[in-house]
C-alpha cells in the first residue's frame, strides 16, 4: 500500500540528512521504524492514523530517503530522531509525540532523554542486550560477508523476532514497496552490535515524559523482559499487552495499534 504524502528532510547533529514522508491532519506524531526496513514499514498504519494525526514517518539512517554517516552509533540514531522532533515541534509550536517500533523504539527513547521537543512516547517491544547473542551476531556477519543477506534476514525474523518459517515465506512473497536486502547488508550487523552493548536502563534514566510500553502476548521472550525492565526504570510508564499479537502487530492489528495510540496520546491534547 503506497504512503502518499509530502517528502522532506532535516540535517542531524553529525550532518547526516534524514528523510521523511508526512501526511494526515491533527497533532504531530513522529514514527520511528525498526530494523531491516524503511519508512514504508508503516504502510498498514498510514491510512488509519492519517485521519487522527499529522503523521511523519522517518527513514532511519542508511536507507530510503536518508543518508548515512561514516561510522555508526546508536547515539547518532537517537540524535536523528531528536533533530526531526525539534523540527516538527517548531512547526507545531508545541512538543510532539513519538511512536517507535522495535529498534526504532530505542532510538525514540534516547531522543526523549535529550530533547524537550518530545511530549509523549509509545514504544512497541524495544530490544535489549538479551535480544541477540555474540554467536548469532558472528553468524550474521559471516552471512553478510558471503553475500547471503536473505539467509541473514530469515534468521533474524525466525530466531530473534520469533516468526514461524511459513510466515516468513508469506512475507517474502508480499510486495513491501522496496528491496530490503541492501538495508540488511548495510545495517543488520551494526545494529546487532549496538544492541549487544546497549544499557537500556541508562538510556531511559533521563526520560521524564509519559511513556506507553506496548508488547504482544505472543511476542518473543526478550520483549517481555525488556518491557518490564523499562517499566521499572521509567518515571512515568504504563504497560499494555496486546492479546494474541506478536512482534509485528503493526501488520496484523493496525487498527488496534491506532486505538492504543489515540487513547494514550489524547489524554493531554
Amino acid at each position: 500500500m503506497p504512503m502518499d504524502g509530502k517528502r522532506g528532510s532535516v540535517v542531524s547533529a553529525d550532518g547526516t540528512r534524514i528523510g521523511f514522508v508526512q501526511g494526515g491532519t491533527g497533532p504531530a506524531l513522529l514514527m520511528v521504524h525498526g530494523g531491516m526496513c524503511s519508512s514504508a514499514r508503516w504502510s498498514p498504519l498510514w491510512p488509519v492514523l492519517g485521519s487522527r494525526f499529522r503523521v511523519t514517518a522517518m527513514d532511519r539512517r542508511g536507507r530510503g530517503l536518508s543518508g548515512d554517516g561514516t561510522s555508526y552509533t546508536l547515539a547518532a540514531e537517537c540524535a536523528d530522531v531528536a533533530a526531526l522532533a525539534e523540527n516538527l515541534s517548531m512547526q507545531q509550536g508545541a512538543p510532539i509525540d513519538v511512536f517507535g517500533h522495535s529498534y526504532g523504539a530505542l532510538c525514540a527513547l534516547g531522543a526523549a532523554a535529550q530533547s524537550p521537543s518530545v511530549r509523549r512516547l509509545v514504544l512497541y517491544e524495544p530490544p535489549g542486550t538479551t535480544t541477540v547473542s555474540a554467536e548469532w551476531i558472528g553468524r550474521m556477519r559471516d552471512m553478510i560477508d558471503q553475500g547471503q543477506p536473505g539467509r541473514a534476514m530469515f534468521s533474524f525474523l525466525v530466531d530473534v523476532v520469533g516468526m514461524r518459517p511459513g510466515e516468513v515465506e508469506l512475507l517474502r512473497d508480499r510486495d513491501v514497496g522496496y528491496d530490503p536486502m541492501p538495508i540488511v547488508e548495510r545495517t543488520l550487523v551494526r545494529e546487532a552490535e549496538a544492541l549487544a552493548a546497549v544499557d537500556v536502563s541508562a538510556l531511559a534514566a533521563d526520560v521524564v515524559q509519559p511513556v506507553l510500553l506496548l508488547r504482544g502476548s505472543e511476542g518473543p521472550p526478550w520483549a517481555a523482559d525488556v518491557t518490564m525492565s523499562l517499566a521499572g526504570t521509567l518515571s512515568a510508564a504504563t504497560v499494555a499487552t496486546l492479546q494474541y499479537q506478536g512482534h509485528e502487530a503493526v501488520d496484523s492489528a493496525p487498527e488496534l495499534i491506532a486505538e492504543y495510540l489515540d487513547r494514550f496520546l489524547s489524554r493531554q491534547r
